[in-house]
């Protein structure tokens, strides 16, 4: 009787620690949404029950944030969709095939300066986006690519995010080199072996990559606003910022349905993506 008092009151403890657990769990989750959901809300409120109304639950609800935000500028919302869509599918080729082709030449391939190249690679990490911004600026003056995409797509093409060479380079890395030495028997050359063997071996380590690309891509504002003057160019993040006006007259309403509306590609693409993207994180932490 003793031992199983001890084994009930054992586990009475451990499920009121796991119930406290999910308590406080389930509060901080709340506390972390509670923006979403108040953005949410107030996208069906009119302008002046937003700051009016602690409530999010709204008093008069209605629709016509989103029929004004989606057509109520001299550009449709839908545009900017469209070109924001564009800029970061375009990004997301452009990354995960460059970098993977560089991060496969370093983890694989002998060339010459080859530690001291990955160690130049590595150094970019440490520099500041705002510290290369003017010399890029000027050199995409000079070639006329500014209030176009080219400067927001062609640098993806270059492995110009050490990042993600960084973290293939961990991936490619702990893959059997006897693979390698197999194809290379039957006669396969390092494209091929890149080919056909890396690349299907790395889908987790790709689908990372292509996921943190479109939604940094897809959120970036900074670079769109630098490079795009035509309001016909902008992206989801410079339209949303044409609803603030400095005299005050901002259309808050209209400004959380469209920022609701954006919310929507980044969390069908994390979603569909989400096995792959933690599988990725994963063996790329454990391999190396």
């Amino acid at each position: 009787m003793t031992d199983a008092s001890a084994t009930v009151a054992t586990q009475n403890v451990s499920g009121g620690r796991s119930l406290l657990y999910h308590v406080i769990l389930c509060g901080v989750s709340l506390l972390m949404l509670y923006p979403l959901l108040w953005m949410l809300a107030s996208s069906f409120k009119p302008d002046d029950e937003i700051f009016g109304n602690a409530s999010l639950w709204p008093e008069t609800f209605t629709i016509d944030a989103y029929i004004r935000g989606w057509t109520g500028l001299t550009v449709s919302f839908g545009t900017f969709f469209w070109n924001s869509l564009v800029i970061s599918v375009l990004s997301v080729i452009g990354n995960v095939f460059s970098c993977s082709l560089a991060a496969y030449a370093f983890a694989r391939l002998n060339f010459p300066l080859k530690n001291f190249w990955f160690a130049l690679m590595l150094g970019t990490l440490m520099l500041p986006y705002h510290v290369t911004l003017i010399p890029q600026y000027v050199l995409f003056l000079n070639l006329d690519w500014v209030n176009t995409f080219l400067p927001l797509v062609v640098p993806k093409f270059l492995a110009a995010d050490a990042f993600f060479i960084f973290l293939l380079y961990q991936f490619f890395r702990g893959i059997p080199r006897e693979l390698d030495e197999a194809a290379i028997i039957d006669g396969a050359g390092p494209w091929r072996i890149f080919w056909s063997v890396m690349l299907p071996l790395s889908v987790p380590a790709l689908a990372t990559a292509a996921i943190f690309t479109f939604i940094w891509t897809w959120d970036d504002f900074f670079g769109p606003l630098i490079y795009l003057n035509d309001a016909s160019q902008y992206t989801v993040q410079l339209g949303l910022r044409t609803f603030v006006d400095s005299t005050g007259k901002s259309d808050w309403s209209a400004l959380f349905a469209m920022s609701v509306v954006a919310l929507i590609p980044v969390l069908l693409f994390f979603v569909v993506f989400q096995r792959l993207l933690i599988e990725g994180i994963a063996t790329t932490g454990l391999k190396g």
